[in-house]
């Protein structure tokens, strides 16, 4: 969608639910819903409800929430942000701000309820923690998307956390293989919303939003964020001393494909900033083609044996 004017708003033929599915982010639902179901399937090795139940809602309940809650409070600074209206998230116009956030509780609530009832008190906490850095990023009050670098932690820590609660809810203990793919995952999910925040400095600066890129600068905050992947391969290569280097630590070269699409962006201006949403068009795919190829290494890593991450 190309930029208009400040006070373009969402068509108004588009019915709520097509507006619902566009907020969501239909793109992402995978990477809320894999890490999930990837850890409960390696620490149980079984199929069973809460599996099923906890994918399905962190594929669709909890992307609306996460995304559909931001696009409400952040529409202000959305109407002057070219970028909203298609697969960078929905431009939802002031009508349905309350049947977005209502729908967002209502489809939430029912599976939040059966995971609490398939849970244990350990599993209600991460969940607790999951949902409340959700609300935390985008509702008033709290904004943490508008406090420099906790933005970038609340962000990852809402992709990490699925993660962590399928390993809890499967009622295993952390190794020290779960510890390192999970503080991998968590440096990837910084450097991926920093790198994501650059592109928006100056339609956020114009609004008064703060954020980790534009405190930082484009440019600083681009090295950031290939610092934290360039962290991320390098904590997977311990894995060779634990058994998993082969194929296991090659999970370390994952962080490639990301590196190079961001590197030359390494010096990228403030006043040209938005030509890094070239790169993240890419990441939208590459996330794709590096999550298969990361199925293939954890089934591979996983053979023989009871639990990876137990």
């Amino acid at each position: 969608m190309s930029a208009e004017s400040s006070t373009r708003q969402s068509p108004p033929s588009q019915s709520l639910p097509r507006q619902l599915l566009l907020a969501s982010r239909p793109l992402s639902w995978i990477n809320t819903a894999f890490p999930f179901a990837a850890a409960y399937l390696l620490s149980t090795g079984r199929i069973d409800a809460a599996l099923v139940i906890g994918t399905l809602f962190f594929l669709v309940p909890y992307n609306l929430a996460m995304y559909g809650v931001n696009d409400v409070f952040d529409y202000a600074s959305d109407v002057a942000n070219p970028r909203k209206g298609g697969a960078h998230g929905a431009l939802l116009a002031p009508p349905l701000h309350r049947a977005t956030l209502l729908a967002a509780v209502l489809l939430c609530a029912p599976f939040v309820l059966a995971l609490v009832l398939l849970g244990s008190p350990a599993s209600w906490l991460v969940l607790a923690v999951s949902l409340f850095a959700v609300a935390a990023y985008s509702v008033p009050g709290l904004r943490f998307k508008e406090i420099p670098v906790l933005d970038s932690l609340t962000s990852s820590t809402h992709f990490v956390s699925p993660a962590v609660y399928g390993i809890v809810l499967a009622g295993v203990p952390f190794g020290p293989v779960a510890v390192i793919v999970l503080l991998a995952f968590f440096l990837w999910g910084v450097a991926s919303h920093a790198f994501g925040a650059v592109q928006d400095v100056q339609p956020d600066r114009a609004a008064g939003i703060g954020s980790i890129a534009t405190a930082l600068g484009a440019a600083a905050t681009v090295r950031v964020a290939l610092a934290c992947w360039a962290v991320a391969g390098l904590v997977l290569l311990l894995l060779i001393p634990l058994g998993y280097g082969w194929p296991g630590a090659l999970a370390a070269l994952l962080v490639v494909p990301y590196l190079v699409l961001a590197w030359p962006y390494r010096s990228v201006s403030d006043a040209d900033s938005a030509a890094a949403t070239g790169g993240w068009r890419h990441f939208l795919w590459v996330n794709y083609a590096v999550g298969f190829l990361a199925t293939l290494l954890l089934i591979f890593s996983a053979v023989d044996t009871r639990s990876l991450f137990g």
